[in-house]
């Protein structure tokens, strides 16, 4: 079915990427809706376009027409299940990220964490801005037809969206203070590794330094000539580690 609309309208209906948005004129009113989409258990994004006259009618992008959708019942069934779809895939979220904050407080952090956090951050904040955005323009929707719709259902629906939205935003949240919980047990874990590594260098410096220097061809070192050079060169090194593996050892006890 062709309506005889505004041209920038049509513009706005037929792009595909156009954000959610509710204008009136006259004779009409065009209210578009950009949301999520699950599909197979992924989040995209898909946007509807209504046109509101005596009835409403959805755009077909294919057919470049708007077909029948019925009376304002119908738009908001539309809406509800597009709503309870994307409370599902929150409930399942905020489930993924409980197992998430589990195990990284358990200390048996995944090696998966940084891949599956970035992908939980993606969806959220995409479902988030979606949200906000088609929250504003619903609620111009409902005052503008305030007169005409079933108010309490409408209202519920908004609720619905507003609770979607409060859950996206709760669990964006939580995965903020997992990632900065997960980088501090990273930076814990990496900073024993670097002292574990220190503690080995400094037991093998000073044998390093004096390997060095018995090793070197040149005339009049130590020991050269003696029988038993071998021997008090091994005491040497062992009293000369002494002192370090005591100094070291005073500050493993500090840690």
């Amino acid at each position: 079915m062709k309506f005889d609309i505004n041209k920038y309208f049509i513009d706005d209906v037929e792009n595909e990427n156009h954000p959610s948005v509710f204008e009136s004129t006259k004779n009409y009113s065009i209210f578009i809706i950009r949301l999520p989409y699950i599909k197979e258990h992924k989040v995209d994004v898909k946007s509807y376009a209504f046109l509101i006259k005596d009835k409403i009618y959805i755009y077909n992008r294919k057919t470049k027409e708007f077909n029948l959708l019925g009376d304002f019942d119908n738009l908001y069934k539309f809406i509800d299940i597009k709503i309870d779809r994307i409370l599902a895939k929150l409930a399942q979220l905020d489930i993924e990220i409980a197992n998430m904050e589990d195990k990284i407080y358990d200390g048996t952090i995944d090696k998966n964490f940084a891949n599956r956090w970035l992908i939980f951050k993606k969806e959220l904040v995409l479902i988030e801005r979606l949200l906000d955005h088609f929250l504003i323009s619903f609620r111009r929707f409902m005052r503008h037809y305030k007169d005409k719709i079933e108010l309490i259902a409408f209202k519920d629906l908004e609720e619905h969206i507003e609770r979607a939205l409060r859950y996206s935003i709760n669990a964006t949240k939580k995965l903020d203070y997992l990632y900065n919980f997960y980088t501090a047990k990273m930076s814990n874990k990496m900073n024993n590794i670097i002292f574990f590594l220190t503690i080995i260098s400094s037991i093998f410096l000073p044998l390093t330094l004096l390997t060095g220097f018995f090793g070197m061809n040149t005339g009049g070192l130590p020991f050269a000539h003696d029988q038993e050079g071998t021997l008090k060169a091994t005491t040497l090194f062992v009293i000369l580690e002494i002192p370090f593996i005591f100094i070291l050892w005073q500050l493993i006890k500090k840690q």
